[in-house]
């Protein structure tokens, strides 16, 4: 533990600095408040016993700049040494940014009483703030499990209208366009009903991670919309754009060759809905995931493993 002791009086000085060694506490000695300022800087003391009565400026003022200096969060104990003893000049100290205030002549018993004392209070300071670290962690880390889906391990449907919802207001302010899609797994019911539902599971998880990885932007969202189907925000996307995307996704699954004994094709493939629109005060973004929604009913319509695209939101009807 490190202690800046600011006094002026070299006997003083001398003195309290070797007391200090006694009990284990390295000094730091200073005499006078720009020096102290500068070795509080450069040394970053757990602990300051500072004069009031100073060669250059006086103890207030130090006790004023060193807490001026202090990282939002830090706090260091300062205890004014003083033979100052009127109410006044306790109040100013505290004022100032002291802690305490130890009258001189300074007696060992007393001197070691009040340090001890704050070094409880740092021990104590530094425990509740490791825990409230670890506390901040695990609020982080369940904020993030509770947006994430438990099967496949992407975002979930929460996620992903919390998502819609940021990001539509972001490109209302840009006047920007933005797409979303609506993606199915085709004949899923038969595929659980002859394979069973850990395969199902099994096959769900692989159909997640090959739509993550064919997404190639930050910013883009793949979700677990609801059973067999999966959302996709593409801010900032035209229409082309979306087409693009979907149909890379629509082409990814289909190279998993994951066996379906139930389809016509005889592997798992995927049904694609597309809506695209520019963002608008006016048009809330749960139209275009209906726009979407009805997009993909026309894909499985046309015989699936494809991708239908509807032009714009505000051009359909509820």
């Amino acid at each position: 533990m490190k202690t800046l002791v600011v006094e002026d009086t070299r006997t003083a000085l001398k003195l309290t600095c070797h007391y200090l060694e006694r009990m284990g506490i390295t000094p730091i000695p200073a005499e006078n408040g720009n020096d102290a300022v500068d070795l509080f800087l450069s040394e970053r003391p757990d602990m300051v016993l500072l004069d009031i009565i100073l060669p250059d400026i006086d103890g207030f003022e130090v006790a004023r700049r060193l807490r001026q200096l202090e990282q939002p969060g830090e706090w260091t104990p300062i205890l004014f040494l003083t033979s100052l003893t009127s109410d006044e000049d306790l109040e100013k100290g505290i004022a100032a940014g002291g802690d305490d205030y130890i009258f001189k002549p300074v007696s060992d018993v007393v001197l070691g009483a009040k340090i001890r004392a704050m070094q409880r209070i740092i021990q104590m300071r530094y425990s509740l703030l490791v825990l409230t670290r670890k506390l901040d962690t695990a609020n982080q880390e369940l904020k993030r499990l509770s947006s994430l889906d438990g099967l496949t391990g992407i975002a979930n449907r929460r996620h992903f209208d919390e998502t819609l919802e940021r990001e539509w207001r972001r490109s209302m302010r840009q006047g920007a366009e933005f797409s979303i899609l609506l993606c199915d797994v085709d004949n899923f019911k038969q595929y659980n009903d002859s394979l069973g539902h850990q395969a199902g599971d099994d096959c769900l998880r692989q159909i997640a991670q090959a739509l993550t990885g064919a997404m190639d932007r930050g910013g883009d969202l793949v979700a677990r919309y609801g059973g067999e189907e999966f959302a996709v925000i593409l801010p900032e996307t035209s229409l082309s754009g979306g087409e693009i995307v979907a149909e890379r996704m629509r082409q990814t699954i289909e190279n998993l060759q994951i066996p379906h004994p139930n389809a016509p094709s005889g592997r798992v493939t995927i049904s694609v809905g597309l809506a695209s629109g520019i963002a608008m005060p006016e048009t809330d973004p749960s139209k275009l995931v209906k726009t979407a929604d009805r997009a993909l009913y026309n894909a499985k319509n046309q015989g699936r493993n494809c991708v239908h695209l509807l032009a714009s939101v505000e051009n359909q009807d509820d």
